[in-house]
């Protein structure tokens, strides 16, 4: 199957990241998700891509490391002189020799060590424990088969010399032990910070809850190799001068002090970079994620691949995030239950949401003969018609800054400035019914009746202290009931009463008298008014609202229920 244009992209903007990661050990603006759409093919390209670049920078390190531990030697056997001649120097073919054992065997372990986990990486199967374990252990391993090289390089060294007990053997020795620290240093936070990539899709299903790598550990290796090796040095240097193992200073100038200053800074400044990005680069990957989730993205999530403190506190990130999106879900279908409005103040605490008695407009819309057509036809065409009814009546009274207080059955219950107040109760409750009604008219071939009312209730939480819901109680609720039923009595959509359209002042406009009844279940006469836009509607024949509910859309939705 051909992938379209934006899978693409992302694939290819993924495998940018992931090189980046590789190459760099860097994870900025990098998502594990997009990991997952690499390919087989990509994941062994770009494992390829990072053995060749590691390794280079392997050779070159150990390389660089060796030179610099040859001119220490030189300097430290003959007064400090830039050259290489004088009594009692070691053989720079032998010295040379033995470092290129040092470069060559680390490089082979390092790779023996590193292999399994690249192909378990470049197969794309799930990480067991033990690979989880293996993976967390590539950068000691990394550093163990450093020494290794080095204590070879030293063996090599002690096999040509002829006396392995002399000052030489022992100077260089102890130029060796130096060099196997700064270069085991340097291959841990290089290392740790390359395999990341096997990090981030090892640790992705059971992140690490403890720490590995710390960044204590760290910052000992930057003190190490900035100050600890460096200082070491002198010590050794000036200690055999003292004892007269090594030759005094031979000119003006102790080169061999100056050059051991000069590595001293160069080796600082590589361990320092690469420390500090390893400890700033995901402390910028989770400054992204936190502004992500700040602008409302709670589907962000920061890949776990540091296994530091830093680790832990991604993977706190994650949890974090995975309870907030959680906590966002149960609150969008609390919402869905009550309302926003309640909801927003029920999880704030608000004493509107206790209860408080107010001044609001009603609005009550109910179905016709519902109960007969629910009896009488398939189920599922029932319920598609009543969603839609329900839909159109929330669109309406939401637009109309009403809020729906309850649906049941096939009717409604809306109020008109609670828990929200509202300039004009009324006129909002007014207006809501006129606009419902047109809606209705056009969406859907069924009668029902819309009743309006205005008075003073309580809105708040009625219930148990453990189970309560947001209601409205009074008079003026039970009116708007009666006002729907005898609209559907008299054939019109809407009917208000007397109160609400007083209350309306100029909203109440374009109604007229109806007349005046007692309505069921009231002791005192109520003023029916019915918009002059809206004709009476004469009656429907049963026949038609049926064949109304089955048809489109819904015949669809009873074929689908019956095949």
């Amino acid at each position: 199957m051909r992938q379209s244009p934006v899978v693409r992209a992302a694939v290819v903007d993924a495998g940018a990241r992931a090189r980046k990661l590789l190459v760099m050990g860097g994870v900025l603006d990098f998502d594990q998700r997009q990991w997952s759409k690499l390919t087989l093919a990509e994941r062994a390209r770009l494992a390829r891509h990072a053995a060749w670049v590691a390794g280079i920078a392997s050779i070159g390190g150990n390389a660089v490391i060796g030179v610099e531990t040859m001119v220490m030697v030189l300097l430290s056997l003959n007064g400090g002189k830039l050259s290489w001649s004088g009594n009692g120097l070691p053989s720079i073919t032998m010295v040379a020799v033995a470092l290129v054992v040092s470069v060559v065997l680390n490089t082979v372990l390092a790779v023996v060590l590193f292999r399994p986990q690249l192909n378990w990486f470049i197969s794309g199967e799930p990480a067991d424990r033990a690979r989880r374990r293996a993976v967390i252990a590539i950068p000691y391993h990394q550093v163990y088969a450093t020494f290794a090289a080095w204590g070879s390089a030293l063996l090599v060294y002690a096999i040509w010399n002829h006396h392995p007990t002399s000052i030489q053997f022992l100077t260089v020795a102890g130029g060796f032990f130096l060099a196997a620290i700064s270069s085991a240093c340097i291959t841990y936070v290089f290392i740790e910070r390359a395999s990341r990539p096997l990090a981030v899709i090892a640790l992705r299903d059971s992140p690490i809850g403890h720490v590995v790598h710390s960044v204590t550990k760290r910052m000992i290796v930057v003190w190490v190799v900035s100050s600890a090796v460096p200082m070491l040095g002198l010590l050794m240097i000036n200690v055999g001068r003292g004892v007269g193992w090594l030759p005094p200073v031979a000119g003006l100038i102790d080169w061999a002090t100056l050059v051991l200053a000069l590595v001293s800074l160069a080796a600082g400044i590589r361990v320092i970079l690469l420390v500090g990005s390893a400890i700033a680069d995901p402390l910028i990957d989770l400054r992204k994620a936190v502004e992500r989730v700040d602008d409302g993205d709670l589907s962000t999530r920061v890949a776990v691949y540091d296994m530091s403190e830093l680790g832990v506190l991604q993977h706190g990130f994650n949890s974090m995030v995975d309870g907030l999106e959680e906590r966002e879900r149960v609150r969008e279908l609390f919402a869905r239950h009550v309302g926003d409005t309640v909801a927003a103040q029920a999880l704030e605490g608000s004493s509107a949401a206790r209860g408080t008695k107010t001044v609001v407009g009603v609005l009550f819309v109910d179905i016709t003969s519902s109960t007969r057509l629910a009896a009488q036809h398939d189920p599922v065409a029932i319920a598609a018609v009543l969603n839609r009814f329900f839909t159109i009546v929330a669109d309406v009274v939401g637009r109309h800054g009403g809020f729906i207080n309850k649906f049941e059955g096939d009717a409604a219950l809306a109020i008109f400035g609670a828990p929200v107040a509202l300039d004009s109760p009324a006129d909002a409750a007014l207006r809501a019914s006129r606009d419902l009604a047109a809606q209705l008219s056009r969406s859907l071939a069924i009668r029902w009746g819309i009743g309006v009312s205005y008075g003073t209730v309580f809105a708040g939480n009625i219930g148990a202290e453990t189970r309560y819901e947001y209601t409205v109680i009074g008079d003026p609720v039970n009116e708007s009931a009666r006002l729907s039923d005898a609209a559907k009595r008299e054939g019109v959509p809407v009917l208000a009463s007397g109160t609400a359209i007083s209350a309306a002042g100029p909203g109440g406009a374009g109604w007229s008298l109806l007349s005046t009844r007692v309505l069921r279940g009231r002791s005192e006469a109520t003023e029916l008014f019915a918009p002059d836009d809206m004709p009476r509607v004469r009656g429907t024949a049963q026949r038609s609202i049926i064949g109304d509910l089955v048809r489109a859309p819904y015949q669809a939705i009873v074929r689908r229920s019956v095949h």
